[in-house]
């Protein structure tokens, strides 16, 4: 099984009321910072992202579940919705060597 961490952006995030008001979605950047930190927290040194493909919103309050493989100098990364395992974003992060 990969390595995974749950996401979850408060409900009252101050993204929120402003992106969008009314109908409320996680910016994607931030949702990727918080993939890129935790990938670092997992003893990674990602680079940068090479890729990003988002299939669909992440709301404030919902929770996501990144999991994410290693390649030769690359990182594939999913973050599934827990709710229904629905994908809203993959893709893949370029690495460095590893953090001492």
């Amino acid at each position: 099984m990969p390595p995974s961490h749950d996401i979850r952006f408060a409900a009252e995030h101050p993204t929120a009321a402003g992106h969008f008001p009314g109908n409320p979605i996680i910016p994607g950047a931030l949702l990727l910072d918080e993939v890129m930190r935790l990938l670092a927290a997992a003893g990674l040194s990602p680079a940068m992202i090479r890729s990003t493909k988002f299939f669909r919103p992440v709301r404030p309050g919902e929770v996501v579940r990144l999991t994410w493989a290693s390649l030769p100098g690359a990182v594939t990364f999913e973050c599934r919705m827990a709710a229904d395992d629905a994908i809203a974003a993959s893709g893949t992060v370029e690495v460095g060597p590893a953090a001492a």
